[in-house]
């Protein structure tokens, strides 16, 4: 028992000081990330902080396998380099014993990841949502500045509005927009008396609605022009495809709701979901048979193979992941997890296996 309080305190301690320095990049990355968003109207600032905190579990997901696993390779790769594992052995800690007592610390992670995963995170991501899907909290490419023009789109684009109620209803609209074609341009400009912002529950999609107003359109140096009068007149505001409201429609989904689900692509988030734990016993095994170095070698020895190995575990999962949206069965993401599974135990039964493989080759 002290043996197993020892090696687990001693990886707990190395797994929370990794986890909180690849908190602190991951942390660092998405707020610039966001940044970028806000710096271009896509978010406003006041935002940002609700959003990140609400994000936070799903960070950990993630975060925590990875710090569990460079914390067995430091720890034990501590144990191997001041010989300390040379004593373990000599009081009847094998291999064996060994993954034993890693797996308290992995089940530990498991149980953790899987309450991030399946619930805390989905839930998080939901609030997150709510703030992006607000009107009031995207400034988007056709939120207006009030009293200012405004160019969107390289200049493409030139928005004005008189004023702005708290509300978020718009006076005194206009909308300049250029449109280049290949002989000529083609001009347009919309005045409105009122607009805002709506957003439709259904689809998820954002528009710009006018009421009151008229369109005109036309060429430069032409004397036709388009005049069209409307009491209402709505334009969808486009979101990129990597943009936040888009990647996080998925993960605001709650686990349950996935799993009643027939769309391959809620399936596919269903199966990561399930997989981020499901993971974490393999890559402790793997930890602690890729741990294995001398004082000479180092503890840090073995962390750019190890890395190599968990790369392609990821790898996998994704491949897996995208095969499940495109409709296939989850059988090559099952596959990947009982790969890895089984090259677990054979990395660490590899010294037995090899002594028994040099008694047979000498014999």
């Amino acid at each position: 028992m002290r043996i197993l309080r020892y090696l687990t305190r001693d990886i707990f301690l190395h797994t929370l000081a990794v986890s909180v320095v690849l908190f602190l990049v991951v942390f660092a990355g998405r707020f610039i990330r966001y940044l970028a968003e806000a710096a271009v109207g896509s978010l406003t600032g006041d935002v940002l902080l609700p959003i990140m905190l609400y994000k936070l579990p799903g960070f950990f997901e993630m975060i925590l396998p990875l710090g569990l696993f460079i914390g067995i390779l430091l720890s034990l790769g501590r144990l191997y380099a001041d010989s300390e594992m040379v004593v373990l052995r000599a009081c009847g800690v094998g291999p064996g014993k060994l993954a034993r007592y890693i797996m308290v610390p992995a089940l530990t992670v498991m149980a953790a990841v899987a309450v991030l995963a399946l619930l805390v995170a989905p839930e998080g991501s939901a609030k997150a949502q709510i703030l992006l899907d607000n009107p009031r909290s995207a400034e988007g490419l056709h939120m207006l500045n009030e009293g200012r023009f405004r160019k969107q789109r390289r200049g493409n684009y030139v928005t004005y509005a008189e004023r702005i109620d708290d509300d978020g209803l718009m006076h005194n609209i206009f909308v300049f927009e250029r449109q280049p074609g290949s002989a000529d341009d083609l001009y347009t400009a919309t005045f409105a008396e009122q607009g805002e912002i709506v957003f439709e529950e259904q689809t998820g999609r954002r528009y710009l609605e006018l009421r009151g107003g008229s369109r005109y359109r036309g060429e430069p140096g032409d004397r036709a022009l388009e005049e069209v009068t409307f009491e209402l007149y709505g334009e969808l505001i486009p979101e990129p495809r990597n943009s936040l409201r888009r990647k996080g429609k998925v993960e605001s989904i709650p686990t349950s709701v996935l799993w009643s689900s027939d769309d391959p692509r809620l399936l596919g988030a269903l199966w990561w979901r399930v997989s981020l734990p499901l993971m974490v016993p393999a890559i402790a095994i793997i930890a602690l048979a890729l741990s294995r170095t001398d004082a000479r070698r180092g503890r840090y020895a073995k962390i750019g193979p190890a890395m190599v190995v968990l790369l392609l575990y990821f790898l996998g999962m994704t491949q897996g992941r995208s095969a499940i949206e495109g409709g296939e069965s989850p059988a090559l993401l099952v596959s990947v997890h009982l790969l890895f599974a089984v090259i677990a135990i054979l990395l660490l039964q590899w010294e037995r296996l090899s002594k028994r493989w040099k008694v047979r080759k000498s014999g």
